[in-house]
């Protein structure tokens, strides 16, 4: 049996009684970042002997992780934050447990495109969620998103908001409507309304941007 485990985005309160159980039963929980993941660990007092696992090493050891789960183990997987596999490490472990007939259950819990897109006022009816935008063929990617009108969910980091910001002004127009939601469920928590135009100029005059960024393009708002 493998479990999909999801850990709180932000407040370490936001973990479920199940996910709590799951973590203390199972004989061994693959993690992203041992740092991370031990705050939320230790929090809660779960001592189950934890393995690495991310983008960087786990074409080399899924083979280890399915002989495990063959010979009786249960495992879990843990993510540094939200639910694995949504813009973390996690899909190819999961297909290769399909493929060799592997028990999934993954358990329902925090991610951060739900409550920013819930918290926005946009159009919840139709959306489509991209995750983080391509590195290569971004403005391809925009152009494309640009003929949309279901709502539009984008992650983002601190280093590239502006650049992201710039690029929706160009492809949507400047009058655009989004949604910024920074670290959400987080200490610093904030969410800021209105068009793309003004969203540049404040961020223009922050000295340095920091927080990981959800954006929520209301389409519906086009002009």
């Amino acid at each position: 049996m493998l479990y999909i485990v999801p850990t709180p985005i932000g407040n370490l309160e936001d973990f479920t009684f199940r996910s709590l159980r799951i973590l203390k039963e199972v004989d061994l929980i693959l993690v992203e970042n041992y740092k991370v993941s031990k705050k939320l660990l230790n929090f809660y007092n779960i001592k189950n002997n934890i393995n690495k696992y991310h983008i960087y090493n786990e074409h080399k050891i899924i083979p280890s992780i399915i002989k495990k789960i063959k010979k009786g183990k249960k495992l879990a997987l843990i993510s540094n934050a939200g639910t694995p596999s949504i813009s973390d490490p996690g899909f190819l472990l999961i297909k290769s447990c399909i493929k060799a007939s592997i028990t999934i259950e993954c358990l329902p819990g925090p991610t951060a495109f739900v409550p920013a897109l819930v918290c926005s006022g946009a159009s919840t009816n139709e959306f489509i969620f991209i995750g983080f935008l391509p590195k290569k063929k971004r403005k391809i990617k925009l152009e494309n998103l640009s003929k949309e009108n279901r709502t539009i969910i984008l992650y983002e980091s601190p280093h590239r908001l502006l650049q992201t910001l710039n690029d929706i002004k160009i492809f949507f127009g400047s009058k655009i409507n989004i949604v910024l939601c920074k670290e959400i469920s987080k200490y610093f928590q904030n969410i800021l309304r209105g068009n793309v135009e003004n969203m540049i100029m404040h961020y223009k005059n922050v000295k340095k941007i920091l927080g990981e960024y959800t954006i929520v393009i209301e389409t519906n708002f086009k002009k």
